[in-house]
């Protein structure tokens, strides 16, 4: 399947660098994209210096959502975010952008990137026909396909393609009793299109042509979940069910094309559905690597999303995911600022950091001993070294002024590893117990 792309001296390469990152052979890394277990996302007009293997066996990613929207266009503050993703260890950006001069945007988010970048070429194609024609229910396959051209063009890493979306789906959820009915933007405006033009969503109806388009230039594929819950009423429901089935026929088909795919996911999902969600997309879609919204386990978390995702994000990771979307606190209510970002990326890495632990990743757990060493020897430099967020975590020390030496306002003199210290100086460290067991039938 993925023959041409294995031989491919610049994929070789960053696969090279991907698996150095992951402590694992390159090889070992390769058989796993040859297998569609993993992919690499790189398009071949770019080098990426950070580059991720996505999938079986390796550490939970986590992407961050970068762009403009029509009520805020802030290039410099974009910018700023992909900053700011990159020096907190993201993996992963996508240019989500609805607002402004969409080519510039992603052109300066792809220079300046050196972790891979996705797009959703939906949007802009929509946006362009608004503009064009003064609707985008008046968008045609052309500018569709123009505009996936262009971006790949570009240097676009991955896409993310709503082609589960088709006739048949669509079916599926118009007799279906859904509560909040679609909330994915891209799935909203190609079902819209749908109904208005009475056709069948190009995506889907030439999907040979996205996937020409991607195997010229390397693209990975993001098949999208545009009917994926919004609510935790409408989780693994009948449509979300209907789109999985079509994205598990269009991931052999890709697979047998050579492109690299991935799977999104939900949503809304409740605690005690997120194991089913993880196993039905790893069956359906032959264990190709699933990429989830979240999920988001509660729907009353307005202003702290960063955390009903990171909630969900540790237990989907667990149980099988292998890529997370962060959350910031301004989900569902405003687009978010750069602290606001800042916030989704720790929760997101925390999410997938603990994930890592509890499935006996190798290596998971190091920086954790290093901090507890670090805590037993009341070392406040190497704490903050040590913590996911350094300047956030020095910050909150330099605030705080201790009447004794050595401790943190919370306890004062009667800290607890300070008496300790005390009445036993000499104690050594012990090695401790094991921080987890390989969850083997999960990853």
């Amino acid at each position: 399947m993925y023959n041409e792309l294995l031989r491919d001296e610049h994929f070789r390469a960053t696969a090279a660098l991907a698996a150095e990152k992951e402590k694992i052979s390159c090889e070992t890394l390769l058989k796993s994209v040859a297998a569609g277990r993993c992919v690499i996302p790189l398009n071949n007009r770019r080098q990426i210096t950070s580059p991720c293997g996505i999938g079986e066996n390796l550490s939970t990613k986590i992407n961050v959502n970068l762009g403009t929207s029509p009520d805020k266009i802030n290039l410099k503050a974009e910018l700023e975010k992909l900053a700011l993703a990159v020096d907190l260890g993201a993996d992963a950006v996508m240019d989500l952008s609805l607002g402004g001069d969409l080519k510039k945007i992603r052109r300066s988010i792809l220079e300046a990137s050196p972790l891979p970048v996705g797009t959703v070429p939906i949007y802009e194609a929509a946006m362009g026909a608004q503009k064009k024609r003064g609707s985008f229910l008046k968008m045609e396959a052309e500018d569709i396909f123009d505009v996936l051209e262009g971006q790949a063009c570009d240097g676009v890493d991955f896409f993310t393609i709503h082609c589960g979306i088709n006739k048949k789906s669509l079916e599926v959820f118009l007799k279906s009793r859904r509560l909040l009915d679609i909330v994915s933007r891209g799935g909203a405006i190609l079902v819209n299109w749908m109904r208005k033009n009475g056709k069948e969503n190009p995506l889907f109806e030439y999907f040979d042509r996205v996937l020409d388009i991607a195997r010229r230039y390397r693209i990975t594929l993001s098949l999208g979940d545009g009917m994926r819950p919004g609510c935790i009423a409408d989780a693994t429901d009948a449509p979300q069910i209907a789109e999985l089935k079509e994205l598990g026929k269009l991931t052999q088909r890709a697979r047998k094309a050579g492109v690299q795919v991935i799977i999104e996911g939900p949503g809304h999902i409740p605690l005690h559905e997120i194991k089913k969600n993880m196993e039905l997309e790893k069956k359906i879609c032959d264990g190709a690597p699933f990429y989830v919204l979240g999920p988001l386990v509660t729907d009353i978390g307005a202003g702290y999303d960063h955390i009903t995702g990171a909630i969900g994000g540790a237990l989907a990771a667990y149980y099988g995911a292998d890529f997370l979307c962060y959350l910031t606190p301004a989900e569902h209510i405003r687009h978010p600022s750069v602290e606001d970002t800042r916030q989704g990326i720790v929760a997101s890495k925390i999410a997938a950091h603990a994930a890592d632990i509890a499935r006996g990743l190798k290596g998971a757990a190091g920086q954790d001993r290093l901090m507890a060493i670090a805590r037993k020897h009341r070392d406040w430099q190497k704490q903050i070294r040590c913590a996911i967020d350094p300047k956030k975590t020095k910050e909150y020390k330099l605030s705080s002024k201790p009447k004794t030496k050595g401790v943190c306002t919370m306890c004062g003199e009667f800290c607890s590893i300070r008496l300790i210290d005390t009445c036993l100086p000499t104690r050594p460290i012990a090695k401790g117990r094991p921080t987890g067991k390989k969850a083997k039938s999960h990853h």
